[in-house]
């Protein structure tokens, strides 16, 4: 299984003896185990809505991950740190409408998983209300045991470590993580303790690379690296970034297109168009039949006032 083509192509109306085709069937966590034991890197992109989802569906992409990076990214917010569950929950809906094969990963919102209890019960709402398939938290060694409720709870699940947004407030500014010492073996405890606590893969961000490869080989889940060089079992981008919405971009995102001004162009040559009076054109309108306006705007020998009726009309003091 190739995680650079769609496992699960999606079929035609009918096959060529007009059988109905085999329903697409989701990729799962054991999927996505198989990939990483054959070797396989694996691209996981953020998306945000239904329509996007569908495109990543259809070109191949088995992990979907609807970050709570739609906070700075889809809503304006100045950080994560705003985003509720209700609004994590609204978007990932749309994404799963959407992806048909992709494994659709929900992002837990900050304060959301405070405790073992309230995490359960809000990757649960995930899963039950959005129809997602796994969840991620951020922490390690510090959210193991929201980690291990949430799996034991029958709940497949994503860590994330290194750069860790939610926390911002408490890192300062955004900065590689892991580069002392002591850090880099902070790091490596929390790695293993997420996979001791039963998560599926786990994100690495902003980790130096020999870190970054060296938590990766000694780990059997696979990390899905975000500026953590490519000695990760996969990769991990911002739609945004991908596609560069924006003039400035993150030192890790390779921009594969520039959509920026792609709609700035389109945006500028409509307005252009529709003042100038070039849009709609013929191709753009509709028209009804001739006779059919001329009876409606009383141009027709039917819609004439009757000679029997006075010009005036009828006098309202006549005896009826």
């Amino acid at each position: 299984m190739s995680a650079t083509a769609n496992p699960n192509p999606t079929p035609s109306a009918s096959g060529p003896s007009g059988q109905i085709p085999a329903p697409v069937r989701r990729l799962t966590v054991s999927d996505i185990a198989r990939l990483h034991f054959d070797g396989q890197r694996i691209a996981m992109i953020t998306a945000y809505d239904y329509p996007v989802a569908r495109l990543l569906d259809e070109a191949g992409i088995p992990l979907l991950l609807v970050g709570d990076s739609l906070g700075r990214v889809i809503l304006g917010y100045e950080n994560e740190i705003p985003v509720s569950m209700e609004d994590m929950l609204h978007h990932a809906k749309a994404v799963v409408r959407g992806a048909r094969s992709a494994l659709v990963v929900g992002d837990m919102p900050f304060l959301s998983y405070s405790t073992p209890e309230l995490a359960v019960h809000n990757a649960g709402r995930f899963l039950a209300e959005a129809g997602v398939q796994a969840v991620k938290l951020e922490g390690g060694r510090r959210s193991a045991r929201m980690i291990e409720a949430i799996t034991r709870a029958g709940i497949p699940l994503m860590g994330h470590i290194g750069l860790t947004p939610q926390a911002i407030n408490q890192i300062g500014k955004v900065r590689v993580q892991g580069k002392t010492r002591e850090a880099a073996r902070e790091l490596l405890a929390d790695a293993v303790a997420i996979q001791e606590a039963g998560a599926f893969a786990v994100v690495l961000e902003l980790v130096p690379e020999q870190l970054a490869a060296a938590i990766s080989e000694r780990l059997q889940i696979p990390t899905i690296g975000i500026g953590a060089g490519a000695g990760c079992g996969g990769q991990v981008q911002v739609l945004t970034d991908l596609l560069g919405y924006e003039e400035w971009h993150p030192r890790h995102a390779r921009p594969y297109a520039n959509l920026r001004e792609t709609i700035l162009s389109a945006a500028r040559a409509y307005r252009a168009d529709v003042e100038a009076g070039t849009f709609p054109g013929p191709a753009e309108t509709v028209r009804m039949d001739d006779d059919v306006i001329d009876a409606v705007l009383g141009h027709s020998v039917l819609d004439r006032p009757s000679r029997s009726i006075p010009a005036g009309g009828i006098p309202l003091d006549r005896d009826l």
